[in-house]
């Protein structure tokens, strides 16, 4: 699944693991393909529209899902934007029809009555341990939502992080994606991770188990001016 224009999200870690000497491959995994656990250091499901997230499901639950569960086992990072973000909770609700996903995140999206939540959305986020941040983690994560579902949060969830502006997982709580271990899932898309350079960093040096300080400095000035704008267009 790809729209939003976030295959941008693979050529920004693509690019950033280039300038610094870091070897990188890409790898995709189509429709009955199969996809190996411990092949890659970090996954990526990009987003759709209701009919291919069908097509998705289905072949997710029948031919990757136990894949995924491995790699996220061994602490690979497994990011899931939008529709990929929905595939990986438990399911996506469509009146009486239901989407399963492969049940990483304890989330479920609900397609409710009530308008598209749509816009320019930033988020607080702490990458850290959970607890409060003192290490400069909180973080604004600045892009894009554009969804009809709603989701919510199970008891085994944890929130990516607090919305700032915007609508969210729901338009309600308050929170917006999923994080469990290395496995982070969001609406914002637009795509995400040129607009925020340092997320795309952290992504890096958690999928090669480093500290992002042992990652060599960019000059960001275009990336930062990219996230500035982000921020802005949200009304921060």
């Amino acid at each position: 699944m790809n729209i939003y224009a976030d295959r941008g999200n693979l050529l920004v870690l693509a690019h950033r693991c280039a300038w610094r000497g870091i070897g990188f491959e890409l790898s995709s995994s189509g429709i009955g393909e199969p996809l190996y656990p411990d092949a890659h250091d970090l996954f990526y499901l990009g987003g759709g529209q209701d009919r291919d997230q069908r097509l998705c499901a289905e072949d997710l639950i029948e031919t990757k899902r136990s894949a995924l569960h491995g790699a996220a086992a061994r602490e690979a990072v497994v990011l899931g934007v939008c529709g990929g973000y929905q595939l990986l909770g438990h399911s996506y609700s469509l009146g009486a029809d239901e989407i399963p996903g492969v049940g990483l995140l304890d989330v479920r999206t609900v397609r409710e009555d009530g308008p598209r939540l749509i816009g320019n959305i930033a988020i607080e986020v702490s990458l850290g341990d959970g607890s409060p941040a003192t290490d400069g983690n909180d973080r604004i994560l600045a892009g894009f939502e554009n969804h009809g579902g709603r989701t919510y949060l199970g008891p085994d969830a944890r929130a990516l992080g607090r919305v700032v502006k915007g609508h969210g997982n729901d338009g309600r709580s308050g929170f917006e994606g999923v994080r469990n271990g290395n496995t982070i899932g969001t609406y914002l898309h637009g795509p995400l991770l040129p607009k925020n350079a340092w997320f795309a960093d952290w992504l890096i040096a958690t999928s090669l188990r480093i500290e992002g300080s042992e990652l060599a400095a960019l000059d960001d000035g275009l990336e930062k001016a990219a996230h500035l704008s982000a921020r802005h267009a949200a009304g921060l």
